[in-house]
């Protein structure tokens, strides 16, 4: 399979081509149409939905079911699209959700454009970082893997520090809806450039993968613990995510400029996590450094809780780190596992528990927070958790790949 540009590059050119439109589809689907929400609950909590902690869980979760749905979505389109078809699909539903984010008025339009932004994502997600792989050798795997991560990252920082700069001159309840007008149009220009240069070259659908891709699923090597990892994963990576901002700023007294750049620090992390662990995972294995990810990201977590400088920034850097590094190790496995025809049906069914997870944590960390009073004990779940997948991951083969 060719995932390259209907434009006549060398080697070298067309390999930054497609790892740049990869990053690039990655920070708007992923970052931008799904992870923002987390700069943005504040000020959309407390204009649109009373200020209920638990309603801004809800529409994470809407977020998140989205991504689920569009993961068994997956399983039966990758065998009608290829993966190119697939990005630019993800990408026009991405921007018009954003768009329609950025002009919501009330609570309803905001959690229908949530809910294709969560969409989107999805059918982005699952071919991106095979696109990138595939031009890499395979002893570099790793890092072609993390590129497409690295992408997500660099997004974060933008929104994180783009609400930040605002927050410091508009009020609150304006600064949410700005930050997605501002990526709309970023999501326009990236959109329009992949629909006019990016092309299919000599690629093919995927092959069937059996029901929701659990039949290639059970070719890849230890897909068990890896599938229980990617589970555990997307857990208890959203309930530092999602509630990383609200935390500092209710329990431990942060402004929300303050708050917003630890946010944006973990997204500076998360822009080198997966591009630095992945290689790193090309040196000494996928195992022992996916153990290090999660424990390092359950550490972090309860780090936080301090609500202490240096240590929050120093927690939030490690966090961006295990948040990317973790899901690039884990996709980097199935990759390495796979070919291109067996790849999107099984990636499709080890995201389908990994989307399972990611849509009840959001609303099982509002509930818990509204109850207790604080955000504490959601950040010591998902530290909890975080430990469950380094279990599952010392079950993964112990050679490099």
């Amino acid at each position: 399979m060719s995932e390259t540009p209907d434009i006549n590059l060398p080697r070298r050119g067309r390999v930054i081509f497609t790892v740049a439109v990869v990053m690039s589809s990655t920070c708007v689907a992923q970052a931008f149409g799904r992870f923002t929400w987390g700069v943005a609950l504040p000020g959309a909590r407390d204009e649109l939905l009373d200020g209920s902690n638990t309603l801004a869980g809800l529409f994470g979760t809407v977020n998140v079911t989205a991504y689920l749905l569009g993961t068994l979505l997956m399983s039966w389109v990758s065998s009608k699209l290829t993966p190119v078809q697939l990005v630019r699909l993800g990408l026009t539903i991405s921007t018009v959700s954003l768009g329609t984010a950025a002009f919501s008025n009330s609570a309803t339009v905001l959690g229908i454009a949530l809910f294709f932004m969560g969409l989107g994502g999805a059918i982005i997600w699952i071919p991106a970082p095979a696109i990138g792989a595939r031009v890499f050798p395979p002893e570099r795997a790793g890092i072609a893997v993390g590129l497409a991560g690295s992408g997500i990252g660099i997004g974060i920082v933008f929104a994180g520090q783009l609400a930040s700069w605002l927050g410091r001159t508009r009020e609150a309840a304006e600064v949410w809806q700005l930050v997605y007008k501002i990526e709309f149009s970023i999501a326009v220009i990236v959109l329009t450039g992949t629909m006019l240069i990016f092309k299919s070259e000599g690629q093919r659908p995927a092959a069937s993968g059996g029901f929701g891709g659990f039949g290639a699923l059970r070719t890849v090597r230890a897909w068990i613990p890896i599938t229980v990892a990617y589970t555990a994963y997307g857990f208890a990576y959203i309930l530092v995510i999602a509630f990383l901002v609200a935390r500092l700023k209710d329990d431990s007294g942060f402004s929300a400029s303050e708050a917003a750049l630890m946010f944006s620090l973990v997204g500076i992390a998360a822009a080198f996590g997966g591009v630095a662990l992945g290689a790193l995972s090309d040196r000494i294995g996928r195992r022992t450094t996916l153990m290090g990810a999660f424990i390092m990201y359950a550490v972090c977590g309860l780090l936080v809780l301090t609500g202490q400088q240096p240590v929050v920034a120093i927690a939030s850097i490690g966090a961006g780190l295990g948040f990317s590094g973790a899901p690039s190790l884990i996709t980097g496995h199935i990759v390495a596992h796979t070919d291109s025809s067996t790849y999107g049906p099984a990636f499709a069914a080890a995201t389908l528990s990994f989307g399972i997870a990611q849509m009840i944590s959001p609303q099982i960390g509002g509930l818990i927070a509204d109850a207790t009073g604080s955000f504490t004990t959601v950040f010591v779940l998902s530290a909890t958790l975080s430990i469950v997948g380094a279990l599952a991951a010392s079950q993964l083969p112990r050679h490099r790949t």
